[in-house]
């Protein structure tokens, strides 16, 4: 173990080592996290980072980063690093300390991610007595999709989904997770922290690195809730936000040590080893042979990638996509892509469409573009396949963005659908461009598939609308060979 005094580390004022020297997410600013102003986040970041750099345990950390607003905690942290899906952080945590048992495996989820869809995970990685360690991250409320309520909301608080306030007969009162976790016999510590003011903080890093130290000493579940601000959902001034924690939060949610059992805990046994894969039919008595399903009559293989801003409708221009290839008899899939960002993020999304079982719903080279902006056209473009097909919404393609063995067109989209009076449509005028330029699809499975998806019976007569407008535009460039960029 590295003594970080011995090497002239300063805990309190420098980066700590765990940190990377720069933060690569963005070509910009890489001095800095994405965080808001007065975000709890950063300082549970350099908590646990301190911890680790204190400990000499960087090279065998691995992190659990959720989904969330700390969905890019791995630009942060100089160690192995893995995200999962949402609320799925202590089952993967224990897939890799039951796996690489010498790792220190630290989960790092907010109240959404824990404690609403990731509730049973949670729960039973605690009971298991899952030798990892967990900070659970707590303002609230949720923070990256638009201040929806949380499971810790306090009760009266005024959300976008509890306009009126929580109340303890409609949405229940708010959960105290170390108390629900406590009640179980296996956890060895749990404690509540808060980051309210630097007295709490001070408490808040001596329980971070408890909760990290127990697993280096090969103890068993350990636990840290920290109160956090979040001054932008809650509407707040960074101060105010914190006296929000100290003051408020901390009264609802006790600020203490609910169990630490370190003095008397033994090291967890050793896992009994797996069998060989070659065993498991046997061990499972199951036919370990490979059936083929039928395939579909028709001969397609169409790797899409649609992309643009928030709110252009990228992501349901997947969505038909894939409920109109199902509708046709292909196999597909569909997989979506957006940033925690609140404005002016981007999104993208992954479809393919194929006569053949399909390997993987991630799209590495897309044979078909649809980018609904710029940006998104010179992000994707590069990485579309020889003679691919790209669709690009606007008038006009933007200098540099032209390549000879692509056939690059450009669809007023936007335009169109303002005429129409619902900009929301510009994305099923690119879907009409999109299927007279490739013939993959009839109308019929589309149609069947905007009737499913669009509830509005105007918005699905302006679609079918849209739909007709952007295949008209496809049938112009055809017969005019300037509209296409090559």
């Amino acid at each position: 173990m590295v003594d970080a005094k011995a090497v002239g580390y300063s805990p309190t004022h420098e980066r700590p080592g765990a940190f990377y020297d720069t933060f690569e997410r963005k070509s910009d600013l890489q001095q800095q996290t994405h965080y808001c102003p007065g975000c709890g986040h950063g300082i549970v970041h350099k908590l646990l980072a301190r911890a680790i750099d204190e400990l000499g345990i960087q090279d065998r950390t691995v992190l659990i980063s959720p989904v969330g607003c700390s969905v890019f905690a791995y630009y942060y942290f100089d160690v192995g690093n893995v995200q999962v899906a949402h609320g799925r952080a202590p089952a993967v945590a224990t897939a890799i300390k039951r796996s690489r048992p010498g790792s220190i495996v630290i989960g790092y989820q907010g109240d959404g991610d824990l404690a609403a869809i990731g509730t049973a995970e949670i729960v039973h990685a605690a009971n298991r007595g899952e030798g990892v360690t967990v900070i659970f991250v707590n303002n609230g409320i949720y923070g990256m999709t638009g201040g929806q309520m949380a499971p810790t909301t306090p009760l009266g608080k005024k959300t976008t989904t509890s306009p009126l306030g929580r109340d303890m007969f409609n949405e229940g009162a708010p959960i105290h997770v170390c108390e629900m976790l406590n009640s179980l016999d296996a956890p060895v510590f749990i404690e509540r922290v808060g980051l309210g003011n630097n007295q709490q903080i001070m408490q808040a890093a001596k329980g971070i690195r408890r909760a990290v130290e127990n697993q280096v000493k090969g103890l068993g579940f350990s636990f840290v809730e920290v109160l956090s601000p979040c001054p932008t959902i809650w509407k707040m001034q960074p101060v105010e936000a914190q006296r929000f924690v100290r003051d408020e939060m901390a009264g609802i949610f006790g600020i203490g040590n609910l169990r630490d059992q370190t003095p008397d805990a033994l090291a967890r046994p050793e896992l009994i080893p797996p069998p060989p894969l070659a065993d498991l039919p046997g061990v499972l008595d199951i036919d370990d042979g490979i059936h083929d399903a039928p395939h579909p009559a028709q001969q397609l293989d169409l790797r899409i990638k649609v992309a643009g801003f928030g709110g252009q409708g990228v992501l349901m221009l997947g969505e038909v996509l894939a409920e109109a290839g199902l509708e046709a008899g292909y196999e597909v899939s569909w997989l979506p892509s957006y940033g925690p960002e609140m404005r002016s993020g981007t999104s993208n999304c992954h479809v393919r469409l194929s006569h053949d079982p399909i390997d993987s719903p991630l799209v590495y080279l897309p044979n078909v573009l649809l980018a609904m902006n710029e940006p998104s056209l010179r992000k994707f473009l590069p990485g579309v396949e020889e003679g691919a097909i790209v669709l690009y919404n606007g008038s006009e393609v933007p200098p540099g963005c032209a390549r000879p063995d692509v056939r690059l067109l450009t669809v007023p989209a936007t335009r169109i659908a303002d005429e129409l009076g619902a900009a929301k449509v510009a994305n099923i005028v690119m879907l009409g461009a999109l299927l007279e330029a490739t013939a993959i699809l009839e109308e019929a499975p589309i149609r069947a598939a905007l009737h499913r998806l669009v509830k509005s019976q105007r918005y699905f007569d302006l679609d079918m609308v849209a739909l007709g407008c952007g295949r008209e535009v496809l049938r112009q460039s055809q017969s005019d060979d300037s509209l296409w960029a090559v």
